[in-house]
């Protein structure tokens, strides 16, 4: 099934013949934002070269109750999204867009579809990385996401053993509730 939102930014289901690509962008499109932040002396690095790893993206792709999205402008891949529904609870695991086409209301489009998609989901969650001001843009004022908890040395993610490590950057929590206004 083809979401729309307007006549330009369209969601499509990931095809099996697509996901090298789509893990090559999204892992294009997140040195980006790194390097766009800290330029070539970033050293928030997954694995080698890489601000997100393969593994960590395809563990997205292929989590229980995955679904993989590439989203379209006017019929071209410029991003994707990465998305987990159970019951009333969602999680954007993964969005990005194409930074040559970065400020054109792609992002927001694509999460308006996906809201749309899952009109049963009340709470939102996503994280993002401390330096990403973007994203944290993104998220809080254009998406309507509040920070709801910050994860560091201090105050690990539980589900991150990782983010324990004192040399760890640290991760903002992110969620958005919607109100049903039909109860």
């Amino acid at each position: 099934m083809k979401a729309k939102f307007n006549n330009s930014v369209t969601l499509l289901p990931l095809q099996p013949d697509d996901r090298e690509q789509f893990i090559l962008d999204n892992q294009r499109a997140f040195k980006y934002g790194a390097t766009e932040e800290f330029g070539l002396r970033d050293d928030h690095f997954e694995e080698d070269g890489e601000i997100i790893s393969r593994a960590t993206i395809e563990a997205s792709i292929d989590g229980e109750n995955a679904e993989t999205y590439r989203i379209l402008l006017d019929g071209e891949k410029v991003g994707g999204a990465v998305i987990s529904v159970e019951g009333g609870c969602g999680e954007l695991e993964l969005l990005f867009v194409n930074p040559e086409v970065h400020s054109k209301g792609i992002g927001y489009s694509a999460w308006c579809l996906i809201e749309q998609l899952h009109p049963e989901v009340t709470v939102w969650e996503t994280n993002t990385p401390y330096f990403d001001k973007r994203n944290i843009h993104f998220y809080v004022n254009r998406c309507g996401f509040h920070i709801v908890e910050y994860f560091n040395s201090r105050h690990p993610d539980v589900n991150d053993p990782d983010s324990g490590d004192p040399d760890s950057d640290g991760m903002f929590r992110f969620q958005k509730r919607i109100r049903n206004l039909k109860s």
